[in-house]
């Protein structure tokens, strides 16, 4: 895994986490979620390091940046991964349902463990698991609470008054 380097960055919802290693970007927590993660003692603070990753993030908030590019490390079981993959390939603005995406996957029974491996995204915004929605639209589920996915979900729809309210 290598050495593991971290910063924080600020964003719309708050404080976020960044931890990379050699190979990319390998999460993004949020400060004040419940699974927030903490630096841990062999991490070493880079704050440059993350020069271009906070770069694009702040792009993405201000809406000038609709498809991030930056390497990626998440960790996770070979099918967490191809979730993961599927999620970047849902375009910026739009939402498909768990059922969806699993029927992209090619397992239409199984949006539940599509759920969990949603559930489980490590880099979220930049692998845009807020786009998942349930099937019959409701915003269900977020690592990073159902307020940050609304914030997320009206930047990309354009409707930034929301983002006041949310």
């Amino acid at each position: 895994m290598g050495e593991v380097r971290y910063t924080y960055c600020d964003g719309l919802m708050g404080r976020m986490l960044l931890a990379a290693n050699e190979r990319g970007l390998r999460s993004i927590n949020f400060a004040a979620s419940k699974r927030a993660e903490r630096p841990q003692a062999d991490w070493r603070e880079d704050r440059g390091f993350f020069s271009e990753t906070i770069r694009q993030l702040r792009a993405y908030f201000e809406g000038e940046l609709r498809e991030f590019d930056l390497p990626l490390a998440p960790e996770g079981t070979e099918f967490q991964m191809r979730v993961w993959q599927s999620l970047r390939e849902i375009p910026y603005g739009e939402t498909i349902s768990y059922g969806q995406l699993a029927t992209r996957l090619g397992n239409p029974k199984a949006s539940r463990a599509v759920g969990l491996a949603n559930g489980s995204n490590p880099i979220p915004i930049i692998i845009p698991c807020h786009r998942v929605i349930g099937s019959d639209g409701s915003l269900v589920g977020y690592g990073g609470g159902l307020e940050n996915k609304k914030i997320l979900l009206a930047l990309e729809s354009r409707q930034r008054a929301l983002i006041a309210t949310a």
